[in-house]
């Protein structure tokens, strides 16, 4: 008997006018955040420099303040930085996150029930 995966469960704020802060982004934050690079944290998420660079750019001017600064290169080598507006709104996203997991628990057990088995699809 096959397991029927569960669905992904994925928050997406849409602020309007193509502004939008979702997993990808978070998940961005996160890995500058443990990284301390922009290039490092885009190639852990298999992406290109200049994409990494592109979504960092977005970030920075979704809010009032940046949320990532950025060092560049030199005898020392650059970096990359969340501000703590950038610790909040990964905090924040994350929490939101959490409780849309936590409170949607049992619609999803009930769609997971109404799904057919894996084995049964084709």
């Amino acid at each position: 008997m096959s397991h029927t995966p569960d669905p992904r469960f994925r928050i997406r704020l849409d602020y309007g006018d193509g502004v939008v802060l979702g997993p990808g982004k978070a998940e961005l934050l996160e890995r500058i955040a443990g990284t301390g690079s922009i290039s490092a944290a885009g190639r852990e998420m298999g992406m290109s420099y200049k994409r990494a660079w592109q979504l960092v750019e977005a970030l920075n001017s979704m809010f009032r303040v940046p949320l990532v600064l950025s060092s560049r290169g030199g005898a020392r080598g650059g970096g990359a930085a969340l501000t703590e507006a950038g610790e909040q709104v990964l905090a924040a996203y994350r929490a939101l996150e959490n409780s849309a997991k936590e409170a949607s628990s049992q619609p999803l057990a009930t769609l997971r029930a109404l799904r057919p088995e894996a084995s049964a699809r084709k």
